[in-house]
């Protein structure tokens, strides 16, 4: 594991100063599961919520999230996304989120795609929570990263 960089010599917490590395086009998954009972799935994917379209909602919180995520993480670099995707898969035990952050630039876009799955989780418990208390946010986890120096990263 590489050297982390978030400390200048004096051991205070900056920011990283990514200013001589090269751009490179990047792009980064990440995904973030929510287990429900059976009943609250189907009307999810049915689109028969009390909420409204949930898919759409969590698509959108998810996109957000990605845009807002140095405002989140504290030593995050804004930046410039060239893309992001979204989608909602039904899974055995609910669905899962999956985010997919793209951009051409000077640092990686995982935090930005773990975030998206993250609070695409929340928005999605946020829209089922009034049928179905027990739904359960878990394994939030970056699947894949492409991009920069370190290239290629993909979970096993």
């Amino acid at each position: 594991m590489a050297e982390m960089n978030h400390l200048n010599e004096d051991g205070t917490v900056r920011m990283v100063d990514v200013g001589a590395k090269n751009e490179t086009e990047r792009r980064a998954v990440a995904v973030a599961d929510v287990t429900m009972q059976s009943a609250t799935s189907d009307r999810l994917f049915s689109g028969d919520l009390p909420k409204g379209d949930a898919l759409a909602t969590v698509r959108i919180a998810a996109i957000q999230a990605t845009k807002r995520t140095p405002d989140l993480i504290p030593l995050c670099h804004p930046l410039q996304l060239t893309g992001v995707d979204v989608s909602i898969a039904r899974t055995e035990s609910g669905a899962q989120i999956s985010v997919e952050a793209r951009l051409m630039g000077r640092t990686g876009v995982e935090m930005e795609a773990m975030t998206g799955a993250a609070v695409g989780a929340l928005a999605l418990y946020d829209m089922v929570k009034g049928i179905d208390r027990s739904a359960l946010i878990s394994s939030v986890r970056l699947l894949h990263k492409s991009g920069g120096k370190s290239g290629e990263w993909n979970r096993d």
